[in-house]
């Protein structure tokens, strides 16, 4: 499937048709050679044309190759900026592999994701400079470049141009980018992409979410570690050769002043809470938003209140889809295929979608029956780095499993009903519970935690509840226990309630019982608890 670029897929919908890109590299060539000096970033009051985008990428991928060779990893520790997308495609001209981290992540979190993807550099700003000199010192890693400290794009871009680095072109079936997943067991495992599959996976989302080969002014807003803000904010928009304007954080009045001032065309929206976020600005009601053609969703079920409510405010429909870190996207709502409430969309063209039997995950299941969703395509991942057994476990047959119990109907609209793992969807965020539960017993004072998702009604996606047994003759609190989990985790998998309590339900075989802990927490809410 590494020549997976070069298939004649049917996903441009009702956007307008690019070049058959066979590398990401191509497709940022492209744009920076067709459009030099259209401003393709925006970011806290400085601006990029693609021809310094261009220049920057080849000036760092220089000092990278330096560091890694082909095949080898670089990790990208960066929030959403024009450092980032600089960043990324300077590893990708150097042939390495980009690791992409939340640099939001404490160290402990790190740590573990750095030892996984082994890389041979880090990229990083200086708010986590110091941190990644420590990460960098105790795991051996040899290379540090910090944007903003040791050089900046601005002196990248100025550099004079260089001989070409002496390596080959990069290949659709080099690795383009590691993204990090709990798949289907909770513990974070890097997913490869090659350049191939993800230049399918940007047609798809093109599919999904129809624009302009040229002229779009782009406002994404997830987190670029995520594979959500990853298609949203680095690969679509140089795809659409688009300008991309980067909030300086999601902070709902900030928004709506960037896409009326900035004429935004492409509000990269994500999760239900996003959009609730926007609908509460205060200069929303005053706002020009008439420049807005599309507004994407994804990350969580959207309110068909909430659809209602946009469609009100700005006077556009929000199309959402549906994919995951292995492969996405899976399926979507867009102009062709129409919205049907509750449900995410039509399978994209190139992707089959089934749901098949609990039991054994190979029977698949008439229309209108629910199972597991299992799905594949040609941009699917390459595997687990490093993970063959767990690659094994997630993709059988040719197909990814999901997890996500769902059904079919007759027309091929897909609804996702439930899940089939433990995991909380957390703001648009995959958040497993065994990982919380790890940070919270490592507070001295604590005997047993259990940790389970609750439906929040402010976001429309759920909130954290977490119980806490305290040790013998120990006084706990749950203020202790959130700022023990403040240090240890980043913010979204902070529980937003904690319990005190003398004991947890456990199983006739003496493990956690997640069923009764949600059952406490239904009837607790219903009692007003």
């Amino acid at each position: 499937m590494s020549g997976a670029a070069t298939v004649d897929l049917p996903v441009h919908g009702a956007g307008e048709p690019r070049p058959p890109f066979a590398t990401l590299c191509a497709m940022f060539d492209h744009a920076v050679a067709t459009t030099p000096g259209t401003v393709s970033l925006r970011h806290l009051g400085a601006s990029v044309t693609y021809r310094e985008e261009g220049r920057a990428a080849s000036a760092l991928a220089r000092r990278l190759a330096a560091a890694a060779a082909p095949g080898e990893a670089v990790a990208l520790l960066l929030p959403n900026s024009i450092e980032f997308r600089v960043a990324f495609f300077a590893a990708l001209k150097a042939l390495a592999a980009p690791a992409l981290l939340n640099p939001l992540y404490p160290g402990p979190q790190l740590e573990p994701l750095l030892r996984d993807a082994a890389p041979r550099a880090v990229v990083c700003s200086p708010a986590t400079h110091e941190l990644v000199l420590a990460l960098a010192a105790s795991l051996g890693i040899p290379g540090v470049v910090c944007l903003g400290r040791d050089t900046t794009v601005a002196e990248l871009a100025a550099e004079p141009e260089a001989p070409p680095l002496g390596r080959r072109a990069a290949e659709p079936g080099d690795v383009a980018a590691l993204l990090f997943s709990g798949g289907t067991t909770g513990v974070p495992k890097a997913v490869e992409h090659t350049h191939g599959r993800l230049v399918v996976a940007t047609r798809c989302m093109e599919y999904c979410w129809p624009t302009r080969a040229s002229g779009e002014v782009w406002l994404p807003v997830a987190p670029f570690t995520h594979i959500y803000g990853f298609l949203q904010g680095v690969l679509c928009p140089v795809s659409a050769r688009a300008e991309t304007v980067v909030p300086e954080r999601f902070k709902p009045e900030h928004v709506v002043e960037l896409m009326a001032g900035h004429r935004v065309t492409v509000f990269g929206g994500g999760p239900p809470a996003i959009y609730a976020g926007v609908l509460s600005a205060p200069n929303l009601a005053g706002a020009d938003l008439s420049a807005l053609r599309v507004c994407p969703a994804g990350g969580a079920p959207m309110p068909v209140e909430l659809l209602e409510r946009w469609r009100r405010a700005t006077g556009r429909e929000i199309h959402e889809g549906y994919g995951m870190t292995e492969i996405a996207p899976i399926s979507g709502t867009n102009g062709l295929t129409g919205v049907r409430p509750g449900s995410v969309g039509k399978a994209v063209p190139c992707n089959e979608v089934q749901v098949v039997d609990l039991e054994t995950g190979a029977r698949v299941l008439p229309l209108g029956e629910r199972g597991e969703v299992r799905v594949r395509g040609p941009h699917m991942m390459a595997g687990y780095r490093g993970r063959p057994e767990e690659t094994a476990q997630a993709i059988r047959g040719g197909f990814v499993y999901t997890g996500d119990i769902g059904h079919l109907d007759a027309d091929g609209f897909l609804f996702i009903t439930d899940r089939k793992k433990d995991v909380v969807l957390v703001k648009g965020f995959n958040v497993f519970p065994r990982e919380v539960e790890e940070a919270i017993y490592a507070h001295p004072k604590v005997a047993a935690a259990g940790v389970v998702g609750a439906p929040d009604p402010r976001t429309g996606g759920e909130r954290l509840v977490a119980y806490v047994v305290p040790r013998a003759d120990e006084a706990l609190s749950e203020a202790e226990i959130a700022a023990h989990c403040a240090e240890r985790l980043v913010g979204y998998k902070v529980p937003d309630d904690i319990r005190v309590v003398e004991a947890l339900p456990m199983t006739g075989a003496q493990k956690l019982d997640r069923m009764a802990l949600r059952r406490m927490v239904r009837d607790e809410a219903a009692g007003g608890g």
